[in-house]
């Protein structure tokens, strides 16, 4: 009982921020709005907080630093769905995701034919097929920049790696994710993702990929790099921010060569950038106590409020309550409806 008291990083995610409720509902009356947070990234839709979509993002970046991608309608015939893929350039592997997702929901590695034809008609969202990066770091930058000052601040930097085993030539695939600590935690949803390997061994050495979002719900293991940040890695996340230029606080996720790379701001491919909803994630898997996590959790949100209090003088007016609502009703109703079919996806 005692360690499970102590794992709080596995608790849902309700549990955990709970206690803060007093917090966010004190920066709510001060800037007598519920959605304070809105004018944080005036250029994403409600901030970032939830259901943002996809390509919003991807329109304020430039061509060269996001992997080919083609947006789809899933009201498209597979025929001409399969005809866009294939005019942008694309060829299989491919990744394909909801173009508003939401922690790793129906995010699949797709590997041919078939099994895009099987997303395509199950998906009924418009989603994303994009590119497979296969670059040796995954990162994760958490960055916030005040509005009118040219620097920012790097919070976190996460090298970040995918849920996965590694083969032993005895046991099955089965077996390893029983042994997996975090697999172990979700064996029934890996089963029907993974069903025809299921009994199959997994040969010695081999690394087998339990999935393919970096996520921390859905398994990923963090790396926290923060020892590594400095002036150099600031520069080219302030040249990012000025760049897309109605970004100020979020999370950016990209894929690179090697972090020295990434320091000289090149060999790196962004996957997407995150609002005021991301979490600063190098909370996690990093020693951090329930107490130490509250106190960064907090100390970004103080970030937060100011930021969105700054562009609120310069004219950017928080969501209107009704509205506000609205959007929130329909992305929980949006989440359920992922949820459903991630499960109903067997792939």
């Amino acid at each position: 009982m005692m360690k499970r008291l102590k794992s709080w990083e596995n608790w849902p995610f309700e549990l955990v921020y709970l206690p803060l409720a007093l917090a966010w509902g004190w920066y709510m009356l001060r800037s007598r709005s519920v959605w304070f947070f809105t004018p944080s990234n005036p250029g994403i839709t409600f901030g970032g907080l939830e259901g943002e979509p996809k390509d919003e993002m991807y329109l304020q970046l430039h061509r060269d630093l996001y992997p080919p991608t083609v947006f789809l309608d899933p009201a498209l015939p597979f025929e001409e769905a399969m005809a866009a893929v294939q005019g942008a350039g694309l060829a299989f592997p491919v990744v394909a995701k909801p173009n508003v997702g939401l922690a790793g929901l129906l995010f699949r590695k797709v590997d041919n034919f078939e099994q895009l034809r099987a997303y395509h008609l199950l998906a009924g969202v418009p989603y994303m097929v994009q590119a497979f990066v296969d670059l040796p770091m995954e990162m994760s930058v958490f960055y916030y920049r005040y509005p009118g000052q040219q620097h920012g601040v790097i919070t976190g930097l996460l090298h970040k790696i995918p849920m996965h085993v590694v083969g032993n030539g005895k046991d099955t695939l089965e077996q390893l994710v029983w042994a997996h600590a975090k697999a172990a935690r979700r064996v029934e949803e890996l089963r029907s993702g993974h069903e025809a390997y299921w009994h199959e061994v997994i040969p010695d050495g081999e690394r087998y990929p339990l999935s393919y979002a970096a996520n921390h719900n859905r398994g990923a293991h963090f790396i926290n790099l923060n020892h590594e940040i400095d002036g150099r890695l600031l520069a080219v996340f302030d040249k990012l921010s000025h760049e897309v230029g109605t970004w100020f606080y979020g999370r950016w996720d990209l894929m690179c060569h090697s972090l020295e790379d990434l320091k000289n701001g090149t060999g790196f491919v962004i996957l997407e950038y995150n609002g005021c909803g991301a979490e600063p994630n190098h909370i996690y898997d990093s020693g951090y106590s329930l107490g130490a996590a509250y106190r960064e959790i907090l100390r970004h949100w103080k970030a937060l409020y100011e930021i969105s209090r700054e562009n609120r003088r310069q004219g950017v007016a928080p969501w209107p309550f009704r509205k506000g609502l609205r959007f929130l009703r329909e992305a929980k109703q949006h989440k359920r409806y992922l949820e459903t079919k991630d499960k109903a996806l067997s792939f």
